[in-house]
């Protein structure tokens, strides 16, 4: 009997003991790989080595390889954070699931984003953003100073001088202007609705690559959301390829032209010095070359905007018209002639006029007509008609893409086959 209970204990005790063995190793593994993550990530930002280059590289998404350049400097401490939430890769190229969200993001609707924007909107506007889907995907935690959006809500109808609805300064400002733009012979600023991350991309892959000359300087104009979750995109798409301009005004429609306001305020501060400004929109494709030969022959000129002109249109009336113009915003009949929105040139020693006087007149949601027709022609400034500058949508063929310095309602699939035609060199035109 004694020894059958001696027996028993032994087998419990050597059981016992088995499973205190099996459970030590998981630990101690489990323990061995975290340990060796963390040694993997101290040793790639060790303080030596503070900063990464983000390397092109190309991901298969959807059966399509994209590719994404970048050759900006990244802070090894965000790029870690980044780097621990799998978002992107240690050599600094971005992680494909994450590239999925954001392309989602810019085919998502921004969650409350209409109830938010009313909240937050400098006055009653639309939102620039368009409804599809949402997603659920976890975002990057990057720190970035922000100032939320004014509360304001202000009838412009009843005429507000544009001073009392913008404030001044960016939220995020690109380093694209060494030497105050000494050596710039054209910046390129391109206003981008925060959700069109599609356009922008489509743009750095094909004629925005011009940027990366040393005489050329580009970035993308946008404003606020309201929405974490956007601006939590934004970051992320900011941390990457840092071309990214972030002005203080809700983004949207009716707040255009604090937009414009915005590049106006950007240029003089950061870029006063370059030849040339062009201010065009994420629907465009510019023939860069093509500018660039139209600049060359107008290095004397001087307080001038060129682009496709505007005569005698009127103000409409109609108070249930998406342009609708009242008296105490404007009172003459016809407005002066301007140069449309999508796409006009502006001399540099025009900028800083064009600035501080578009603070100071009665506010106007047409932003074209507002800056480049009443701001210009009260400080001075000639409008130049441009048969190039085309800002509209032609029959695609490679001759029309040579010939034109800017094209209207881009999709971001199109840009890549009218860049193509672009530079296709067995194509000779008359």
């Amino acid at each position: 009997m004694v020894t059958q209970i001696k027996a028993a204990h032994y087998m419990i005790f050597s059981i016992s003991a088995f499973a205190l063995f099996i459970l030590m190793s998981y630990y101690a593994s489990t323990n061995t790989v975290a340990t060796q993550l963390h040694s993997h990530i101290n040793r790639a930002f060790h303080p030596s080595h503070r900063m990464l280059e983000a390397n092109s590289t190309k991901i298969e998404l959807n059966g399509a390889n994209l590719d994404l350049n970048s050759s900006q400097s990244h802070s090894a401490d965000s790029i870690s954070n980044l780097i621990f939430k799998n978002l992107v890769n240690p050599s600094g190229s971005i992680n494909g699931t994450y590239y999925q969200y954001l392309v989602n993001q810019s085919q998502a609707e921004i969650p409350n984003v209409n109830s938010e924007s009313q909240k937050y909107a400098n006055f009653n506007s639309n939102t620039t953003s368009t409804s599809t889907t949402t997603t659920t995907t976890v975002v990057p935690q990057i720190p970035v100073k922000k100032s939320p959006p004014s509360n304001k809500t202000i009838d412009t109808t009843k005429g507000v001088i544009t001073r009392d609805l913008y404030e001044s300064g960016h939220i995020d400002s690109p380093p694209i202007c060494a030497n105050n733009g000494e050596d710039i012979k054209l910046v390129i600023i391109i206003t981008s609705a925060p959700a069109h991350l599609q356009a922008r991309l489509a743009i750095r892959q094909t004629w925005g690559h011009f940027g990366t000359r040393r005489d050329i300087s580009l970035a993308f104009l946008v404003g606020q959301t309201g929405s974490t979750q956007m601006d939590d995109a934004l970051d992320a798409e900011t941390k990457l390829y840092d071309d990214i301009i972030r002005g203080r005004f809700v983004d949207s429609y009716n707040n255009l032209t604090l937009k414009t306001i915005s590049m106006l305020e950007w240029v003089d501060q950061h870029c006063p010095k370059a030849a040339f400004v062009l201010k065009t929109d994420d629907d465009m494709f510019i023939n860069v070359p093509k500018l660039l030969q139209f600049i060359e022959k107008k290095q004397a000129d001087k307080r001038t905007i060129y682009g496709r002109l505007a005569k005698k249109w009127k103000p409409i009336r109609n108070k249930k018209s998406k342009y609708y113009v009242s008296l105490e915003q404007y009172k003459p009949p016809i407005f002066p002639q301007f140069t449309t929105g999508p796409a006009y040139l502006l001399t540099r020693d025009c900028i800083r006029d064009l600035y501080e006087k578009a603070l100071n007149e009665t506010y106007l949601k047409l932003e074209d007509v507002y800056t480049t027709g009443i701001v210009a022609q009260a400080v001075g400034v000639k409008r130049v008609h441009v048969n190039e500058f085309l800002n509209r949508r032609i029959a695609f063929n490679a001759c029309n893409i040579k010939k034109a310095i800017s094209l209207h309602m881009i999709k971001p699939p199109e840009e890549l086959d009218l860049w193509k035609k672009l530079l296709d060199a067995s194509v000779k035109c008359k």
